[in-house]
């Protein structure tokens, strides 16, 4: 079976951390693959890495990566999916808003096939059992438009926190993602695409959990903005490899 690593970027989340690290460890432990959990630790000022490392002495499979100060969600995602070494790599949100069950049909998209699976909320068959704020959902959609309109046609959810890349396409991918903010989740993807891998969409159950990180009047323009000038740089300038 292959082995798979589970990425969790967290920036203070010492309070709702202990219960996603034993849930992850709960639900992974009763699975047939090997598995680890990697948390990245993105310049936290609460016990986020110290939580990590307690539960790391006595689960193993468990790690944590830290480091100050605050860089951002995407620069998280990018230290984390570079240092896993799982045949196959999943980066899932904190919150678990994606309950982690539904790692199995990601995992077999693969089996058919996929290089990266990602979880998407607007499919029909996907459930939402606790939908965001109406205002927040309506920018969503708007935003997934013009992603769709400037960047990757054919994807409907960009920015769900659940996605699983090959080791190979992680790599490959990863290495040339430049973007620290919210911004990473379409970078990655237009990445992945220019790259030529395959990239199916997944329905999920999902559940809104508060506490989310994003600003929308301080973040969307910053997104609008990283969007347009990923389109102006073309393929080729999307393709350079990072420094970081």
């Amino acid at each position: 079976m292959p082995h798979l690593s589970v990425v969790v970027p967290a920036y203070n989340e010492e309070e709702r951390l202990p219960r996603t690290l034993a849930r992850l460890h709960e639900y992974y432990s009763a699975q047939n693959y090997p598995f680890d959990v990697v948390v990245v630790s993105d310049g936290s000022k609460d016990k986020t890495a110290e939580l990590v490392r307690e539960f790391a002495k006595t689960h193993p499979h468990f790690s944590v990566v830290e480091y100050q100060p605050n860089k951002g969600k995407g620069y998280a995602v990018r230290q984390g999916m570079l240092a896993a070494e799982g045949d196959l790599v999943l980066f899932c949100d904190a919150d678990l808003a994606t309950p982690q069950e539904e790692t199995e049909k990601l995992l077999q998209h693969m089996t058919d096939g996929a290089h990266v699976a990602i979880g998407s909320r607007p499919l029909h068959d996907s459930k939402l059992e606790r939908r965001q704020p109406l205002y927040r959902e309506l920018l969503g959609r708007l935003f997934n438009h013009a992603v769709q309109l400037l960047a990757i046609r054919g994807i409907d959810d960009t920015q769900c926190g659940f996605k699983l890349f090959t080791q190979a396409a992680s790599q490959e991918v990863f290495s040339r993602c430049k973007l620290d903010g919210f911004s990473f989740d379409f970078e990655s993807l237009m990445i992945a695409r220019d790259l030529g891998y395959r990239i199916d969409e997944v329905p999920i159950r999902w559940s809104h959990q508060e506490g989310s990180k994003v600003v929308l009047l301080r973040d969307g323009p910053r997104m609008l903005r990283d969007l347009v000038k990923l389109r102006l740089k073309g393929r080729r300038a999307r393709l350079v490899r990072s420094e970081s």
